[in-house]
């Protein structure tokens, strides 16, 4: 699969094939392209925590916000939750400044997961202290971002920014998850040739 076909599959999906489940060893592959992608002055500041046990599964869920512009929406329900999540923290005791290495390792994640058929979501509207609490999680690392992951079972279509400038992805009457876009033309400021 191209790189191009493989970004514009790996969208932000929220619900999922509860009934698929994501092998651990599955998830240490994820995180090893991760590990294997650039980090600021090669500092490689990020560790991780992995989950594929439903118990745990469920107390990450409980600590984590879902798709802020669907009001009406608070979250996948029972049968569409993830099988998995992968927790993304800095070790402050490597560095303070995570600079973009979690976003970096975070694409490369969800760009393994989409090449073997799962999808995910970077959630960073996290319910901090419960989180800590319920992973036991070292006062030295801090959480960055948690990505859920899983087979997805909706479908996203991307589109173009309609006329009235309006961003805010929603779902249609059939459960269609849409995200609108800038154009290239429109994020593009100069090119000079």
């Amino acid at each position: 699969m191209q790189l191009s076909d493989l970004i514009k599959q790996n969208r932000s999906f929220r619900r999922f094939d509860q009934s698929v489940k994501v092998e651990p060893d599955t998830l240490k592959s994820l995180v090893d392209l991760a590990r294997c992608s650039a980090s600021a002055a090669n500092l490689q500041p990020l560790k991780y925590i992995l989950s594929v046990d439903a118990a745990t599964n469920e107390r990450i869920f409980s600590c984590l916000a879902w798709a802020a512009y669907l009001k009406d929406w608070n979250g996948p329900e029972e049968g569409e939750k993830p099988t998995a999540y992968i927790v993304i923290m800095g070790d402050k005791s490597i560095t303070d400044n995570f600079r973009c290495d979690h976003g970096i390792a975070a694409q490369s994640i969800l760009l393994g997961a989409s090449e073997i058929g799962l999808g995910g979501c970077m959630i960073a509207s996290i319910h901090q202290r419960n989180l800590r609490a319920c992973l036991n999680i070292d006062p030295n690392h801090e959480v960055l971002l948690v990505i859920a992951i899983g087979k997805p079972v909706e479908k996203v279509v991307l589109e173009e920014v309609a006329s009235d400038g309006n961003i805010r992805y929603w779902r249609d009457s059939n459960g269609v998850h849409h995200v609108p876009k800038r154009s290239l033309d429109e994020i593009i400021v100069s090119l000079y040739n």
